[in-house]
């Protein structure tokens, strides 16, 4: 019986000409979104390996050198595009690029998109997630508010009762019929994102790559199948289709819009970021007097200098084997990147609780839930951003500190002329950027996706609950 209500709702559905109006435009808006969203995405991923190509060349090329004055030099670490990342931008037009890695200071990551953009960007980007998780949500809308209403409305669902159907078997199979419906809209466009995906690698992606496509497209299609679900439900409990259609856009205006921006406005009121000022003098007062307060660089260095010559048994510096500037240059990129990782980690964690609001609110809201997931999966989310940041300065500490050692082996104190040959900088190991597991990431958005299984479970238990008791006629 559940199969004969599913064909008469598609069937039904396909013969009204609004569903093609409706349908046709999300999909063009889909399958637009897709080949621009594409399009950006290789055009970025073309121009950081390009970028990253001329930093490692600029690196290995350098002319014979002080190796501390190469530290200062530096060189660049470029974050690249997942291979998800065009169809869910997330945060990467927001983060930065790259990160400048030099010796004695952490930089923050520069150069994102929204820094050349049009005050225009506020407003969004039309990207594959954009239109999954907003339009397609109130297409469902559209289709599903007069499931129960009209039929009641028309009188015929008192003639479907009489014939011996459950209400139980009327609802899952007027969800059943919409959910082909919807799978009709979705599956072109998601056949076309996945071949795009598959072909950008020549059909040899990385070994996560397809499970992160499989749970993206798992996790959209059961946000599709639970909003099917909640607008059924609707309609079920509603006396008319303007009550029910202004129900459900009005739920669709508060979970995709408000709840959203109010949460990002009540996580900035109360966690506070200091500002770019406040922030850099926190960091230059840590350094200069110690992050206790009681333990400034003077007195870290005389206390170093007692410790190296105890150790080596020699009376001063001069009779050291070993160049005791190599040594202070090293303890003080030890000091100071203490200092940048407890700022820098305070920093975070303020973004974190920021978050947290939105992570919270997703128990009400599956669309939050979602996004977050959503944006795990396509790797540009804050998260993956953070992680980037985190291999890039590993990757700066080993670098200063392979160049101090040159420094503190092969010269003596107070020897700047040393210089290294060009051999050398070849040598480094060049910065490779390896993305997390997807393990990872469903570890990271864990909340998330319990947030979106409590919801489901939550809406279950509210429809057979109702659907005792539920008025049709």
């Amino acid at each position: 019986m559940k199969n004969l209500i599913a064909n008469k709702e598609f069937t039904q559905t396909l013969r009204d000409r609004r569903f093609w109006v409706a349908g046709s435009v999300v999909l063009l808006l889909l399958l637009v979104a897709t080949w621009t969203g594409f399009q950006n995405y290789e055009s970025l991923a073309r121009s950081r390996q390009k970028a990253n190509d001329a930093a490692r060349q600029t690196w290995v090329n350098q002319p014979e050198k002080n190796p501390h004055s190469a530290a200062h030099f530096g060189t660049f670490a470029f974050r690249p595009k997942s291979d998800l990342s065009f169809m869910d931008f997330g945060l990467d037009t927001y983060t930065g690029a790259s990160v400048y890695l030099e010796g004695h200071r952490q930089n923050d990551a520069k150069f994102s998109q929204a820094e050349d953009a049009t005050s225009l960007i506020r407003f969004g980007e039309m990207t594959v997630a954009f239109v999954l998780q907003m339009l397609i949500p109130l297409l469902i809308i559209f289709l599903c508010f007069g499931a129960f209403t009209q039929e009641r409305e028309e009188n015929t669902l008192k003639i479907l009762l009489s014939q011996g159907v459950s209400v139980r078997s009327l609802f899952w199979g007027k969800v059943s019929g919409y959910a082909r419906v919807i799978a009709l809209v979705v599956f072109p466009a998601l056949v076309i994102a996945s071949v795009l995906l598959f072909a950008q690698t020549g059909f040899q992606p990385a070994a996560d790559t397809p499970l992160r496509m499989l749970f993206f497209l798992g996790i959209y299609l059961f946000y599709f199948l639970l909003i099917i679900v909640l607008s059924v439900f609707v309609s079920a409990q509603s006396d008319s289709s303007r009550a029910s259609l202004l129900t459900l856009l009005g739920m669709w205006i508060v979970a995709c819009v408000a709840l959203p921006k109010a949460t990002a406005n009540v996580g900035e009121s109360l966690f506070k970021v200091p500002s770019n000022y406040v922030f850099k003098h926190e960091i230059h007062e840590d350094v200069e007097k110690g992050i206790d307060g009681h333990n400034p660089s003077n007195e870290r260095a005389k206390a170093l200098e007692k410790k190296v010559l105890a150790q080596y048994g020699v009376d001063s510096v001069s009779q050291l084997p070993v160049n005791f500037d190599g040594i202070v240059m090293q303890e003080g990129e030890i000091y100071t990147s203490k200092v940048y990782q407890k700022h820098f980690g305070e920093l975070q964690n303020t973004f974190q609780k920021q978050n947290s609001l939105a992570v919270l609110t997703s128990f009400i809201n599956p669309y939050l839930a979602v996004r977050n997931v959503s944006m795990g999966l396509s790797g540009s989310d804050y998260a993956h951003f953070l992680d980037f940041k985190a291999k890039a300065e590993n990757y700066r500490f080993k670098l200063v500190e392979r160049l101090n050692n040159e420094m503190k082996t092969f010269s003596k104190t107070g020897d700047w002329d040393k210089k290294v040959s060009r051999d050398f900088w070849a040598k480094t190991p060049d910065f490779q950027y390896q993305m997390p597991s997807v393990g990872w990431v469903l570890a990271t958005h864990w909340v998330s996706l319990a947030a979106l299984l409590v919801f489901s479970m939550g809406l279950l238990w509210g429809i057979n609950k109702s659907l005792k008791t539920l008025k049709i006629v």
